[in-house]
């Protein structure tokens, strides 16, 4: 009952934003809340909802002064002459520039963090494609592909969990998955460059005149009158300004990568410093603030929701019911083929199960059961990471990270969905073609 339950709230919640017939937000909320109180988690069901919004409360917190910290720079005019160079090199060519946005964002995944990558890849390069008039679903489609590839390494979430569970090292779960990587990460370059040919053709190969200020960040929408007004470039005008914001965006980045201190306490202090370095008056501040709100809201508010989401399905224990429902379907049959089987759904199932839900609790089990087989049950570990909450986790709505990519990027969460989910898929089943004749699964 509680697994049905499970998977018909996924597929409603998956329906609604699909077919927009709600906003994301609100299918967040109210889609569990009804499959939980079907599931009698009435008297409970506000605590579900509350120790969702905690779990998630450092990420929105993060994202929120991540969005002022960026949208400051942009504001000033920090990144005009990096863009203004990679105009030069791309020379208006979308194909360069997907190419670009996909190494940039394999570059920046190394950390192994899906926040940090999505936070500074996408404040990069999405000045470039609103200058040159690029699709926002083929920037946030292509750090999808990118970063998912690149969530395969040893101290990523899942193949840490991976190991952990299954008490094995990297020379046994990843090292073998090496070649297939290699391989996906070609295909995510092959698929920049489809996605690159697909803009050329629209838009042609641009001739931009570099002098012309980048558009200022915004989120979903276009920024207010108030934020249009607010934005002077003045650290263009002042030198001194200008290598202080570049300096205190670099140390940022080094901390963020280094883990000097959490992440959202980071953006805090940066924040701060670079307001009061670049607005020393109150009333500018004032105006910063107000000029970024709706892009801070729209963000934030779906970070929050999605904590509700996962807190209900979670505490109603629909997760682990699911695991077993998973586990229980699989033929006696078709047991030979289990780490293939793990691989091809890997990346599905991503929608469906937590990272923690599925290494802890479905992945142990398909390993005992493939041990009892006579298989190695570490072919399963290795299996999963080819997909779940790989290529898959810029896609899933159980995860923070995925509303960090698509708030930034300004578009929607079902339209993404809709345009990366066959490339992503596609990912998983080129890495599971070569894993199978590499003799990995």
């Amino acid at each position: 009952m509680l697994a049905a339950l499970g998977f018909a709230t996924i597929a409603v919640f998956l329906i609604a934003i699909m077919t927009k017939r709600v906003s994301v937000l609100v299918a967040l909320v109210l889609v569990p809340v009804i499959f939980g109180l079907l599931a009698g988690a009435g008297p409970d069901l506000g605590k579900m909802m509350l120790d969702g919004i905690v779990k998630v409360a450092p990420v929105g917190v993060m994202i929120i002064f991540a969005v002022l910290y960026f949208g400051l720079m942009l504001d000033v005019g920090l990144f005009d002459p990096m863009i203004s160079a990679l105009l030069r090199m791309v020379k208006g060519d979308p194909v360069k520039v997907a190419l670009a946005t996909a190494v940039l964002t394999m570059a920046v995944a190394l950390d192994g963090d899906g926040a940090t990558t999505f936070l500074i890849t996408v404040s990069a390069m999405l000045p470039l494609y609103q200058r040159l008039g690029m699709d926002r679903l083929v920037l946030s489609g292509i750090v999808c592909l990118s970063a998912g590839v690149m969530n395969i390494l040893p101290w990523g979430g899942p193949t840490v969990r991976a190991m952990a569970a299954l008490k094995a090292d990297a020379s046994v779960i990843f090292n073998p998955v090496v070649p297939a990587m290699v391989v996906g990460i070609g295909w995510v370059l092959l698929v920049a460059f489809i996605l690159g040919r697909r803009e050329r053709r629209r838009l042609g190969t641009l001739s931009i005149p570099l002098d012309n200020a980048p558009q200022p960040m915004s989120v979903g929408a276009a920024a207010t009158p108030a934020g249009q007004a607010a934005r002077t470039r003045i650290a263009l005008d002042n030198p001194l300004l200008f290598w202080f914001n570049a300096a205190l965006t670099v140390a940022l980045v080094v901390a963020l990568l280094m883990a000097l201190l959490p992440l959202p306490i980071l953006f805090i202090l940066a924040f701060s410093i670079a307001l009061i370095a670049n607005y020393p008056r109150w009333e500018d501040q004032q105006t910063h603030l107000v000029s970024h709100a709706a892009s801070v809201v729209t963000v934030s508010t779906m970070i929050f929701a999605a904590g509700i989401f996962t807190g209900v399905l979670t505490g109603t224990k629909m997760i682990e019911a699911m695991a077993s429902a998973a586990v229980s379907v699989i033929p006696d049959a078709m047991a030979g083929y289990l780490p293939l089987i793990v691989a091809v759904v890997s990346m599905p199932l991503s929608l469906v199960f937590t990272p923690d839900a599925f290494y802890f609790g479905v992945m142990p089990v398909l390993a005992q059961a493939a041990a009892s087989f006579g298989m190695d049950p570490t072919a399963i570990g290795r299996a999963a990471i080819l997909g779940q909450m790989t290529t898959g986790f810029p896609l899933s709505p159980l995860t923070a990270s995925t509303f960090i990519l698509i708030g930034l990027s300004g578009v929607n969460l079902g339209d993404h969905q809709r345009f990366i989910f066959p490339w992503a898929f596609g990912t998983t089943l080129v890495m599971t073609a070569v894993a199978y004749a590499t003799g990995v699964l």
